[in-house]
């Protein structure tokens, strides 16, 4: 190959290649926060007790907008909608038409959504460490900084640029695994998604 034009692009793109190869879990979920600034897509939910015997399962839809605006959505097997419009986190219980209201900042610290719709300083509520890799998924493990959280760890997998699954190891024992699908990096998404009115009559609780 004489071509001096083509000799350097494919040096870029080994380049580029061998640090794709090298990105660790950490690194991916700070290209993710850096370079996502909004998704939606689809989620399982499955819990098991400390005995791994599974306890619970649902699904649904999730947004968010950075930064610190969410929507996730349960569709099975029971209706629920938690909103993050920024300043307060809404919880929706439509069976029994209750509705909790909580401040986003407290409510948020050291949970799961923080960390799909947080900011780059991210390593303020956490501790990061490259878990290694599987099946082509980089994996990092999440431990919150603030001692009272209920949360031990996050297991967090990412294939490429995305996450592929999250476990969370909580103080009881259980394990809660997330796993996305559809997932859509940048999409241009409502505002009023991130926006919630308690319904007529609904019984609103504020923590």
């Amino acid at each position: 190959m004489n071509d001096p034009l083509m000799r350097t692009l494919l040096a870029v793109a080994l380049g580029l290649s061998a640090l794709e190869a090298a990105a660790g879990g950490v690194d991916r979920l700070h290209a993710f926060i850096e370079h996502t600034q909004s998704a939606r897509g689809e989620f399982t939910q499955q819990v098991t007790d400390r005995a791994g015997k599974p306890a619970e399962q649902s699904d649904g839809m999730l947004q968010f907008q950075r930064p610190g605006r969410f929507r996730w959505e349960y569709k099975r097997p029971y209706r629920q909608l938690l909103v993050g419009d920024g300043a307060k986190l809404w919880m929706y219980d439509t069976d029994l038409n209750q509705v909790t209201v909580k401040t986003q900042h407290e409510a948020l610290g050291s949970t799961p959504a923080s960390l799909l719709a947080g900011s780059n300083d991210i390593e303020k509520n956490y501790s990061l460490a490259d878990a290694g890799a599987k099946d082509g998924i980089e994996w990092l493990i999440a431990t919150p900084k603030d001692p009272d959280s209920t949360i031990q760890s996050i297991r967090m997998g990412f294939r490429k640029d995305l996450p592929t699954t999250m476990e969370l190891t909580d103080s009881f024992g259980q394990v809660t695994t997330i796993r996305f699908a559809k997932l859509e990096a940048n999409p241009r998404l409502d505002a009023e998604q991130f926006k919630f009115s308690p319904p007529r009559g609904a019984d609103v609780i504020s923590q």
